[in-house]
């Protein structure tokens, strides 16, 4: 399997991530087992999740996702086979970037992860209450103290970001290796207007959130009326419009034309973008996390590209 480095100091990962936020929402600890088991034996290696994940799904608190994960590195013991993303900052139990914060909430994740260390860990959204200062010294301390391998931001802006890679340089404190932004075929400009750019003049690694737009890109909804009641409606509906719709057109027509189905074709141009490390996607089931493997191993005639990029830049 190609590795690829996440920054100049993080660690290598393959060119696909597991979302992991689907663990202990719509899959349960046996479903969740199952994948992550295939996921490794395919050789694949990171997986991503968060402390909030899944706070938003009936009768579930945050955590649930850290927790099985962490019950299966206990049962399987593979902690060495895999790099370990969580985040901290948006769950509201352990919300914000302050120190004393991110000191408790690493403890926290730690303890259901069941594991002595994070390989990267992410300010899941920007803390502007918070002196940057103040956020990365505590970050230090962490990676100091060998909790943390390597540190990311997610939700940063990129003059933020700038910013706090300039605090780091300037109090010799570590740095992000890592950003997250949200990227695909449909959500393009705020990370190619200028994000992308501080993440190539800095090597930072980029690994992509909603890579399939919640589901979007898979075309396995094709109106705004297949949503109702699934899970993910609250998600999708906003991607249903005339350019979401053209969009999906010309991904199938290209699926076609590639032997391949839409997400692997969505995948694949993601995980070809010379700015981007890895997209992250989920899976619920074995055959859909099946499917979305295969995008590692699907190269994009230009043509096809090109068509891709045509639509997806109105």
């Amino acid at each position: 399997m190609q590795q690829r480095q996440l920054g100049r100091s993080g660690p290598s990962i393959s060119p696909l991530v597991f979302g992991g936020n689907v663990f202990g929402w719509t899959a349960g600890e046996t479903t969740s087992f199952q994948l992550l088991d295939r996921f490794v034996e395919r050789g694949f290696n990171a997986i991503d999740t968060a402390d909030v994940y899944s706070s938003w799904g009936p009768g579930l608190a945050g955590g649930e996702s850290e927790t099985v994960i962490g019950h299966w590195l206990a049962k399987r013991g593979r902690r060495d086979d895999v790099v370990l993303m969580t985040k901290v900052g948006m769950w509201a139990p352990r919300k914000g970037l302050s120190a004393g914060n991110i000191a408790a909430a690493v403890d926290d994740s730690l303890k259901r992860l069941r594991t002595d260390y994070i390989d990267v860990y992410f300010a899941h959204i920007d803390d502007a209450e918070v002196p940057l200062a103040e956020t990365l010294g505590a970050f230090g301390r962490l990676v100091e103290a060998g909790k943390v391998r390597a540190l990311g931001a997610s939700n940063y802006g990129a003059e933020r970001l700038r910013d706090a890679l300039a605090v780091s340089k300037a109090q010799g404190l570590p740095r992000y290796e890592v950003v997250q932004p949200q990227y695909n075929l449909y959500e393009r400009a705020s990370f190619e207007s200028a994000l992308a750019g501080v993440a190539q003049e800095h090597e930072l690694g980029v690994v992509s959130y909603f890579s399939l737009a919640s589901g979007f890109l898979t075309g396995k909804y094709r109106s705004a009326d297949d949503l109702k009641g699934s899970a993910r409606e609250g998600f999708l509906k906003g991607y249903f419009d005339a350019r979401g719709l053209k969009l999906l057109d010309v991904l199938r027509q290209v699926a076609a034309e590639v032997s391949a189905t839409p997400a692997q074709v969505a995948l694949a141009w993601l995980i070809g973008r010379p700015s981007l490390t890895a997209p992250i996607a989920s899976a619920t089931s074995i055959g859909q996390l099946d499917d979305i493997l295969r995008a590692a191993d699907l190269s994009l005639p230009a043509a096809a590209v090109d068509k891709l990029n045509a639509a997806s830049d109105q």
